[in-house]
């Protein structure tokens, strides 16, 4: 009995024992087997973890190889929030290492925690110090991840060319570029990422790495800028632009032959290293060259003079009788602050003669005034790399008013970028031909062959004789008219245009005393080496604010400095010094008669799209019947421009009110200043006297006053 009980028992362990070697057996069966796949990947994503390595984003040189921007190298650090369990002990480590807020960083960490996110930056693209500082407290639940810091080793040098770097969503984790060739090229200088996978203990702490992709590095670019050129002109900017009274200004230096772009300096500037700040100035970071248009004034009538020389009879002696400086046009009596009488076609380009250009635009004609100007590559982008261009504005001819022609002759009524300019500036320089800028030389990887960039080819929008003929009266601009003193080289022949534009206030519906003041120029006269774009938005100082007295000055130094640096030839004997007297005021009177016409309106900046509804008209004269090509309305007694009348040494001289709507009278008050009383049927009448007389000088404190009849 005691036996079998025993055998019996023996039996019952061994089938014990079997059976719990067969559970072993099949469990072992299950993990190895059956769940193998699925039991290897748990084990990777507790024991691995890929990671993606960032590329070396692509460097940014100018043409001679000096970096504008640069990568270099970098680490970023991060925390688990849910591994933290004091989160006020934490953010005091992490305030202390890193220089941080305490309290801003103690509210990520607990608004982390409530959402159970596992993942929070801390500070991005630390110093080395800073690492080596909070790394030796080894802290499991924080994380150092390597990226790249974006370097701009000159500072603000070309930096709204060169852009900058951000986030330019809520959810990106990763920078890109925002403005400039960061942006236009953002694809190509980023590379792509590689992948690593990082082996870690029971801790998460990372032990190994295997890189499992390669980054591959982002492309390094070639600029046309000249570092050295680059430096020369934003400092003069930076000094012209305050002396001036202006709110900003920007230069454009380019090779007319080629398009390409050696400097592009605007003011105010910043610094792409440091991120954007409320404390900067307006439009600091905006490229105003490529992306503000404004009406250019007396430097359009380079387009003017062009189309003339081609689609009429006009030759540069033909004589334009000026009027002494006063023009019917269509009802609106002009003014020339020279009083001109007699002058050739030439000598109204010199002079910047408002009623010679006007009658040269008229006969030149609404039709091909237009071409031309589109012709020139106006109302049109001019298609450089980079973002945010503007294609100003130009009206189709439809929606050209009766004195529309006379406001395009001198530059109002449309609007052009500084860019704009220096390509027009180029077509006279350069032969006739329109070529389009460029920014961008080449592209290349180490390792790999360059790869040029190649621009469209230049076409032929004037003949070679016009260009040349223009080149002359710019020439004599700079000898005998509104840049004589002022543009003049020491060594070298040059030549040029001035332009002085009033702002328009949009909040006021009325042209104001501020200017855009412009000089556009090139040098040497023979065989053009650059061309040189100057403008100074906003000016004030009456006179002193007008293109002449203002831009031509800078356009004199930067050239001076661009042939230089170029090693172009001096084609004048090195005595013929820059001279130093000073213009005669009406020499330097560049200024173009604003409000003949429509004015501009804002949502026409941007480029040729319908125009219905523009903003209202500053004037809304009722038009007489048109005054036939050449021939000259009666002015009336003591006529004044009421928009361009000079101040006297005593006191200010009264306008002109007779003829005026009650409406077109407060337009001119708030323009000039000039306190009126209101007498008669002002609302349904015109003004027929007033006093004190127009062209008398107003004693302090009186009002002008004016009386209306029907």
């Amino acid at each position: 009995m005691r036996e079998s009980q025993s055998i019996r028992r023996l039996h019952a362990l061994l089938w014990l024992l079997l059976g719990w070697g067969g559970l072993i057996f099949a469990r072992l069966v299950s993990l190895q087997v059956v769940h193998h796949d699925d039991l290897l990947k748990l084990a990777q994503q507790q024991q691995q973890k890929m990671r993606e390595i960032p590329a070396l984003r692509g460097s940014i040189f100018d043409r001679f190889g000096q970096p504008l921007a640069k990568s270099i190298p970098a680490e970023s650090v991060c925390v688990n929030p849910q591994k933290i369990r004091d989160a006020a002990m934490a953010a005091e480590i992490l305030s202390r290492s890193l220089d941080l807020d305490r309290a801003t960083i103690y509210e990520k960490i607990q608004a982390s925690q409530l959402r159970g996110s596992g993942f929070l930056w801390i500070k991005r693209k630390i110093l080395a110090e800073e690492a080596d500082r909070l790394r030796s407290l080894k802290l499991d639940w924080v994380e150092f991840r390597p990226e790249i810091l974006r370097l701009y080793p000159h500072h603000s040098l070309a930096a709204h060319v060169v852009g900058f770097m951000g986030m330019t969503d809520p959810d990106d984790t990763v920078e890109h570029g925002v403005a400039g060739i960061e942006a236009s090229f953002d694809d190509d200088l980023a590379g792509s990422p590689g992948l690593a996978r990082v082996y870690t203990d029971v801790r998460q702490n990372p032990y190994d790495m295997v890189v499992a992709r390669r980054p591959d590095p982002g492309a390094n670019l070639t600029l046309t800028i000249d570092s050295n050129l680059q430096y020369e002109a934003e400092k003069l900017l930076e000094k012209a632009v305050p002396a001036s009274g202006a709110k900003s200004g920007s230069i454009v230096a380019m090779n007319p032959y080629t398009g390409e772009i050696l400097a592009m300096a605007n003011y105010p500037t910043y610094d792409p290293n440091q991120p954007p700040s409320s404390k900067e100035p307006e439009n600091a970071r905006s490229n105003l060259a490529v992306t503000t248009p404004f009406e250019p004034g007396s430097v359009f009538k380079t387009v003017t003079l062009s189309a003339a020389l081609e689609t009429t009879r006009l030759t540069p002696g033909t004589i334009i009788d000026c009027h002494n400086g006063a023009f019917n046009l269509f009802g609106r009596i002009i003014h020339d602050a020279g009083h001109h009488g007699l002058l050739t076609v030439q000598e109204v380009f010199e002079k910047s003669s408002n009623i010679g250009a006007i009658q040269i635009g008229m006969k030149v004609g609404d039709r091909e005034m237009y071409d031309y100007i589109r012709r020139f590559g106006f109302g049109r982008k001019t298609g450089i790399e980079l973002p945010g261009e503007s294609a100003g504005m130009v009206r189709r001819v439809e929606q050209w008013t009766q004195t529309s022609i006379g406001s395009v002759a001198m530059g109002h009524e449309v609007s052009t970028t500084s860019l704009q300019l220096a390509v027009a500036g180029a077509v006279i320089a350069n032969g006739g031909m329109l070529v389009r800028p460029r920014i961008v030389l080449a592209s290349w990887k180490p390792g790999q062959p360059e790869e040029r960039f190649t621009s469209d080819s230049p076409r032929r929008i004037l003949k070679p004789e016009t260009a040349i003929t223009m080149r002359t009266f710019m020439e004599g601009v700079v000898l005998r008219g509104t840049g004589r003193n002022l543009a003049n080289l020491r060594g070298y022949t040059s030549g040029g245009k001035t332009g002085t534009a009033q702002v328009y206030d949009f909040r006021a519906h009325v042209y104001t005393h501020r200017y855009n003041a412009s000089f556009l120029g090139f040098a040497p006269v023979a065989n053009p080496q650059i061309v040189i774009a100057v403008t100074m938005e906003d000016t004030g100082g009456g006179a002193a604010g007008y293109g002449g007295p203002v831009a031509a000055p800078v356009f004199r130094d930067v050239a001076m400095t661009s042939l230089r640096i170029l090693d172009v030839p001096k084609d004048l004997p090195d005595q013929d010094a820059l001279p130093t007297a000073k213009p005669a005021a009406d020499d330097a009177d560049d200024l173009a008669i604003a409000g003949l016409g429509d004015p501009p309106a804002i949502n026409e900046l941007d480029g040729p799209h319908d125009h219905a509804a523009h903003a209202q008209a500053v004037s809304s004269n009722t038009p007489s019947p048109p005054v036939p090509e050449g021939s000259v309305a009666q002015a009336p007694e003591s006529p004044v421009d009421r928009r361009l009348f000079s101040p006297a040494l005593t006191g200010p001289k009264v306008p002109s009110f007779r003829g005026m709507t009650l409406r077109q009278v407060l337009e001119e008050s708030a323009a000039t200043g000039m306190p009126v009383d209101l007498a008669g049927a002002v609302r349904m009448g015109w003004v027929r006297e007033q006093e004190p007389a127009a062209g008398e000088i107003l004693p302090a404190g009186a009002r002008v006053r004016v009386q209306f009849e029907k």
